[in-house]
C-alpha cells in the first residue's frame, strides 16, 4: 500500500456496507467524519463481504481522509480481519489451552479430514476453518466461532463443541442456541453472591425485569447524593481494580473529577483475552443492565459526557445483549440526554475489538478507538490527565463497574466489610481445565485456593493434582502444596504470584506441562503488538529456547541455557513499554522450574 489511494474500486456491495455504517458520501471530498470510525468501517465491510479488499480499504480511506498505508497497517494489525478472500462463513476453532485439555487438537485432525487443512491464521486463503487463540469460553471448551458475512451478519459460539455440530452449523442447518446461566455459573441461585446474584432470575433481554430487581435504584440514589458523595462511597469501599493492576478505583474518579480540561471520557474495558479468562463475558451476557447503570452512575461522578465499552470481537452474544440493553435505557430515559430529568447526560457507544490481546493494555485501548494501531502508548502522561482523545479518561474492566451499584446503595462501608483489610469484597475467579464444575464463581476476596477448587468439585476422580496456573497465562503456577494461599491482592503478592483477571486453570497428572508451557510462549510471541524490541525479539527468543530446553527428554538442561531464558524474562521485565512483555515470562519461567525440570523438586 502506498500514501496515495490506488486504482482499485470498491465493489457496490463494499461501498453500500461502508455508507451504511457512514451515512451516504455527500461531496467528492473527505467529509471529516472522524478517524475514529476507521475500525468500525472496516468492521462494515468484512461483516458484509467476509474480507477487506484493496478497494474497500481505498473507499474507507477517502471517506475518513486516512492514508491509504495507515489504514493498511491498522488493518493488518488484528486477528479477526482479513485482507485477503476467504469465505462468508468462516469457522475459528479455540486451540488455546482449556480447549487443548478438552479435546482441540482431536477435534482439528477431525475436522481437517472433512474440510481439508486449515488456513493460516495471517493468511486465510478460502478454507473454511482456522485455528484461533483463546476465545473465552475456557469454561464451556472446545469452543469454536462461526462468523457469517452477509446483509445480515451473524456469528455464534459454540460451546463443547463436536465435529457434527459444527458440519451442520456450516452448512446452514443448525443454529447454536444461547448457552444457559447455569452452565458456566455453578453458584446459580446460592445466597450471598453479590455480582451474580440476578443471574438466572432476571431476564437479561428486559429492562422491566432488571428493575423489579432494584436495578437503576443506585443511580437514582447516586443523583441524590451528588458526585462527590458517589466518590466518597467508592473511596470508603477500597474497590481495587478487577483487571488485573488492581489500582484503587477512587483515586482515578477523583483525579478525572477534578481534571479542568473538557471533554471527560469514560471506558469500559470489555476486552478480556487473558486466557482462562471469562468473566465478563458472562456478566455482559446475564447481567447487561447492571453495566450501563455503574457506567453512568460513574460518569455523573465524574463528569464523563461519552463513554465507550470496548467489546472482545469474540463475544456475538454479549454485544447483541448489550446493544438491547443500551437501546431499551435510552427509550426509558436512563441513558442520554437528562437521565432521570437530572442534569446529567450520558451517550454510551459500543466499540468491537478484532482479536488483539494487547488491546486489554488500556493505552493500546484508546489507540484502538481513535482508529490506530493498538499498541500502547509510553506513560507517563496517565490516563487520567490525557487518555482517549487526549482528554482525561476513566477506565476500568466490567468486573470493577459491576460493584459500583451497590456500593452506591449500601454504602462502601458495607462494601468493605467482606474480603480483607487490603482486599475488600467480593472476587470472581473462572475456573477452568482439570476441575469437575468449571465455571465462574463469586468468593470473598480471602478464600483459600483450596475451598476455591473444593467448591468446583476438585480434580477428576483417579487423577491427582499437579499444578494451578494463577492469573492466566499472564500470571504465574502454584503447586498443589498451596491450597492454603489466601486469594487476597496482598497474599498472591507475597508469595510471588498474582490474582491477575481471576483466571484459574487446573491441571491435573494427565496434562503434558511442557506442551502447555509452549503455548504460552508462542501465545506471547503471536500476541506480541512488535512496537518495543525487549517484547519483539525477547517472546521470540524465550519461544525458541524454550524449544531447545524442552526438546531433549529428559536430558538437563544446562545452566547457561537456564540462564539465558531468565535473562531474557528479565530484559522483558525491566524494558518493555507494558504488561504484556513484563509478563511475559512470569508463567514460563514459574512454570518450568515447579513442574518440568527435574531441578524443581516438583515432579
Amino acid at each position: 500500500m502506498d500514501i496515495r489511494l490506488s486504482p482499485e474500486q470498491p465493489t457496490p456491495e463494499e461501498q453500500d456496507a461502508v455508507n451504511s455504517l457512514l451515512g451516504p458520501e455527500i461531496s467528492s471530498s473527505a467529509e471529516k467524519l472522524g478517524r475514529h470510525r476507521l475500525l468500525p468501517a472496516l468492521w462494515a465491510v468484512q461483516s458484509r463481504v467476509g474480507w477487506v479488499s484493496e478497494g474497500a480499504l481505498n473507499y474507507v480511506c477517502h471517506r475518513l481522509d486516512v492514508a491509504p498505508a495507515d489504514a493498511y497497517g491498522v488493518a493488518s494489525f488484528y486477528r479477526l480481519l482479513s485482507l485477503t478472500p476467504r469465505p462468508l462463513t468462516l469457522a475459528h476453532i479455540c486451540e488455546d489451552l482449556a480447549c487443548r485439555m478438552k479435546g482441540s487438537e482431536d477435534l482439528c485432525q477431525e475436522v481437517e479430514k472433512h474440510l481439508g487443512p486449515s488456513a493460516p491464521a495471517h493468511q486465510p486463503g478460502m478454507a473454511p476453518w482456522q485455528k484461533s487463540a483463546c476465545l473465552g469460553q475456557c469454561d464451556r471448551a472446545p469452543a469454536i466461532l462461526v462468523t457469517r458475512s452477509g446483509r445480515i451478519s451473524q456469528d455464534l459460539i459454540l460451546g463443547e463443541a463436536d465435529l457434527a455440530q459444527l458440519l451442520a452449523t456450516l452448512s446452514g442447518r443448525s443454529l447454536s442456541p444461547p448457552p444457559a446461566a447455569a452452565k458456566s455459573i455453578p453458584q446459580l441461585g446460592e445466597k450471598g453472591l453479590r455480582l451474580l446474584r440476578r443471574v438466572g432470575r432476571i431476564d437479561p433481554t428486559n429492562l422491566v425485569d432488571y428493575r423489579a430487581q432494584g436495578g437503576y435504584r443506585a443511580l437514582a440514589r447516586a443523583l441524590q447524593i451528588g458526585s462527590e458523595g458517589v466518590i466518597r462511597e467508592v473511596r470508603d469501599s477500597g474497590l481495587l481494580g478487577r483487571g488485573g493492576a488492581a489500582f484503587p478505583t477512587a483515586r482515578k474518579w477523583e483525579a478525572v473529577a477534578k481534571a479542568p480540561r473538557r471533554p471527560h471520557y469514560l471506558v469500559c474495558n470489555a476486552d478480556e483475552s487473558e486466557p482462562g479468562t471469562f468473566k465478563d463475558r458472562v456478566l455482559l451476557e446475564e447481567d447487561p443492565f447492571n453495566l450501563i447503570e455503574a457506567m453512568s452512575i460513574a460518569a455523573f461522578a465524574t463528569g464523563c459526557e461519552r463513554g465507550y465499552v470496548y467489546l472482545r470481537g469474540e463475544y456475538p452474544l454479549a454485544k447483541q445483549r448489550l446493544e438491547n440493553a443500551m437501546d431499551q435505557a435510552r427509550a426509558a430515559g436512563l441513558l442520554g440526554e437528562r437521565i432521570l430529568s437530572a442534569e446529567c447526560s450520558f451517550e454510551l457507544e459500543i466499540r468491537k475489538g478484532a482479536g488483539a490481546y494487547i488491546c486489554g493494555e488500556e493505552t493500546a485501548l484508546f489507540n484502538s478507538i481513535e482508529g490506530f494501531r493498538g499498541e500502547p502508548r509510553s506513560k507517563p502522561p496517565f490516563p487520567v490527565t490525557a487518555g482517549l482523545f487526549g482528554m482525561p479518561t476513566v477506565i476500568n474492566n466490567v468486573e470493577t463497574f459491576a460493584n459500583i451499584p451497590d456500593i452506591v446503595l449500601d454504602g462502601g462501608a458495607d462494601f468493605a466489610s467482606r474480603g480483607t483489610k487490603d482486599s475488600t469484597g467480593t472476587r470472581l475467579f473462572c475456573l477452568s481445565g482439570s476441575v469437575l464444575q468449571p465455571g465462574l464463581y463469586e468468593v470473598p476476596l480471602g478464600t483459600t485456593l483450596g475451598a476455591l477448587l473444593e467448591r468446583a468439585g476438585g480434580v477428576p476422580e483417579n487423577r491427582s493434582l499437579r499444578g494451578i496456573l494463577l492469573g492466566g497465562a499472564a500470571g504465574s503456577f502454584v503447586g498443589p502444596g498451596d491450597s492454603g494461599l489466601p486469594l487476597s491482592f496482598e497474599a498472591t503478592r507475597a508469595a510471588g504470584a498474582t490474582l491477575g483477571s481471576g483466571a484459574v486453570m487446573v491441571f491435573d497428572d494427565s496434562v503434558d506441562l511442557k506442551d502447555v508451557l509452549l503455548r504460552i510462549a508462542a501465545f506471547f510471541r503471536e500476541e506480541s503488538c512488535g512496537q518495543c524490541v525487549p517484547c519483539r525479539v525477547g517472546t521470540i527468543r524465550q519461544e525458541e529456547a524454550l524449544q531447545r530446553i524442552l526438546s531433549r527428554g529428559a536430558a538437563p538442561a544446562s545452566r547457561e541455557e537456564l540462564l539465558a531464558l531468565s535473562e531474557i524474562a528479565q530484559a522483558m521485565r525491566d524494558a518493555s513499554i507494558c504488561g504484556l512483555g513484563q509478563t511475559a515470562g512470569a508463567a514460563v519461567q514459574s512454570g518450568l522450574t515447579r513442574f518440568v525440570l527435574p531441578a524443581g523438586g516438583e515432579e
